[in-house]
């Protein structure tokens, strides 16, 4: 060992915290930039996101990093959440929305529920007034519709086709009903009958406990009237969100597998470990980062309302057969289990991997690098 007297260590953190005071000044002084760059994107009336210009930066400042012997992924990791922050302050500066672009008035039906506040505080953000309409407010539904150019239904998905019945004939021939409910066609169908007014269909593929809008998808299911549909994308992308159009049809079929087959898998998963009857925290002792990841999406799940999912999977036509897809697979693959078939658990594996195809190789990118972070954050 080194007999050279090394410093004290309250002076080498003193040393840190200056570093990270100045680092922090320097992001302050990026975000300044950031703001003149909003205003000439919107100007000139471009996007909040440019992946080119983002794939580049990255490969720039990774490569600098590595010179500097920083660890490519240490620097990669911090410009994306750097990149990140960036463009959530774009949206909030409505760069993607015209420069003249006029306030409408938007009611929110359901607006003191979680997604309802969502959906409020989005259009807020973009500079609409925003009418909220809910069982304990002074202004009822019909009396808010009457009032505004948009009307959204965010009630859950039993009372939304009464909600719509009740609301539709009082929404004005120029304006636009529209839902946010997980199912479409029947609460599309539902509006095109009792509105004359523009009509679509929308779901937000999100909670409302997400901590940030940014890349967030929303489908759009048109039932009439496009220049509305068009200012709902329009505003929904200034937003930071990204938009994905659908007829209902197409979107309950794909939500069959996003959702049903996800939440029954997640589901089935939660209640054999309430039976197995083994403590959680002795499995934790053991856990691998995997694992881990399965227990906090299981946790997650079953720590939310469950008068929100049953009706999304009780509700779906192919709700039926995806789960007899699911439990003929369960069936299959522990026949192959209990009578230890390597050759037949090799063939699962085949057919398996030959549907992901060149997935496979994305999917091993990303969840090593989400494995990565869950580590970091242990």
């Amino acid at each position: 060992m080194s007999t050279e007297k090394l410093p004290p260590l309250a002076a080498l953190r003193a040393q840190i915290d200056d570093l990270d005071h100045e680092l922090v000044q320097l992001l302050a002084r990026r975000m300044a930039v950031v703001s003149q760059l909003s205003a000439v994107k919107r100007n000139e009336g471009m996007r909040v996101r440019d992946p080119e210009r983002e794939r580049s930066l990255l490969e720039d400042r990774s490569q600098l990093g590595a010179a500097l012997g920083l660890p490519r992924e240490l620097v990669e990791s911090l410009f994306r959440v750097v990149m990140r922050a960036s463009r959530e302050y774009q949206s909030s500066l409505k760069v993607e929305l015209p420069m003249q672009t006029d306030p409408r008035t938007v009611a929110i039906v359901g607006g003191e529920g979680g997604m309802g506040k969502r959906v409020a505080e989005l259009f807020q953000r973009l500079g609409h007034q925003v009418l909220i309409a809910d069982q304990h407010t002074e202004l009822t539904a019909t009396q808010a519709a009457r009032r505004a150019d948009v009307t959204v239904i965010a009630v859950p998905i039993h009372a939304t086709s009464t909600v719509i019945e009740q609301v539709g004939p009082h929404v004005p021939p120029h304006g636009l009903l529209m839902d946010i409910t997980s199912l479409k066609q029947e609460p599309l169908a539902h509006m095109l009958r009792n509105t004359s007014a523009s009509v679509l269909g929308t779901h937000p593929m999100f909670g409302p406990g997400v901590h940030s809008l940014q890349g967030q998808r929303v489908v759009l299911c048109p039932g009439r009237g496009e220049a509305w549909a068009e200012w709902i994308e329009q505003n929904l992308q200034a937003a930071g969100l990204v938009t994905t159009r659908a007829t209902a049809d197409e979107h309950d079929r794909a939500m069959a597998l996003v959702q049903v087959l996800t939440h029954f898998q997640t589901q089935v998963l939660g209640l054999t470990l309430a039976r197995l009857g083994n403590p959680l925290e002795e499995s934790l002792r053991f856990t691998s980062p995997a694992y881990l990841i399965e227990l906090y999406v299981a946790a997650r799940h079953f720590a939310q309302d469950p008068a929100l999912y049953g009706p999304i999977e009780m509700g779906n036509p192919l709700t039926a057969r995806i789960t007899d897809t699911f439990r003929a697979a369960a069936e299959q693959l522990r026949s192959v289990l209990i009578a230890g078939d390597q050759a037949a658990f090799q063939q699962i594996f085949g057919e398996v991997r030959a549907f992901f195809g060149e997935f496979s190789r994305e999917a091993t990118e990303q969840g090593g690098y989400l494995i990565e972070r869950l580590i970091e954050r242990s």
